[in-house]
């Protein structure tokens, strides 16, 4: 898929790539999560959403700076929005882990949203495996607000995958 206002999939795995080689590793949430899941896009794409180690952070926008990417919205520490002029936007979400595995990320109210180890899981981008979000954690994610018609869409992809044979989690089965 194509449009001008989106984020293509060659950029998806540039942004992965420069993150990887800072030794930062991301998981991949939002629309191109759920993408990630079904194994094909489904939509177009104004960003990507990264869940990504805290102590990361700086190394990420480093890495993402040396691709052009500046920062536009910054609400460290819940979240923090890079965009690169006609390539696409990266919303990256620290996050900080306990000894359990579970990561938890700063709230606006002072709380925090929890992310439990087992939402961490594998999909496919591209005919690429990429680290994603699971069905049940994006259903999460995709609660207690007034869904537009992109997130309806991405939650009509995720109830299919939630109640088909196969979790959703392993693009494989």
């Amino acid at each position: 898929m194509t449009d001008s206002a989106g984020m293509e999939a060659d950029e998806v795995h540039a942004v992965l790539a420069a993150l990887a080689a800072a030794g930062c590793r991301a998981w991949i949430g939002g629309g191109w999560g759920v993408d990630a899941l079904v194994g094909h896009q489904t939509r177009t794409h104004r960003d990507l959403d990264l869940a990504i180690a805290v102590e990361h952070e700086a190394a990420a926008l480093r890495a993402l700076g040396r691709l052009g990417y500046l920062v536009e919205t910054d609400w460290r520490p819940i979240r923090v929005e890079v965009v690169a002029a006609g390539r696409g936007r990266v919303d990256l979400h620290p996050l900080t882990f306990d000894q359990a595995g579970d990561g938890h990320q700063a709230g606006p109210d002072g709380g925090s949203f929890r992310w439990p180890k087992d939402c961490f899981t594998i999909g496919s981008i591209a005919g690429r495996r990429v680290d994603c979000i699971s069905v049940a954690q994006q259903l999460v994610f995709h609660s207690g607000y007034q869904p537009r018609d992109v997130d309806r869409a991405d939650l009509a992809w995720l109830h299919r995958l939630a109640t088909s044979p196969a979790t959703g989690d392993d693009p494989k089965a």
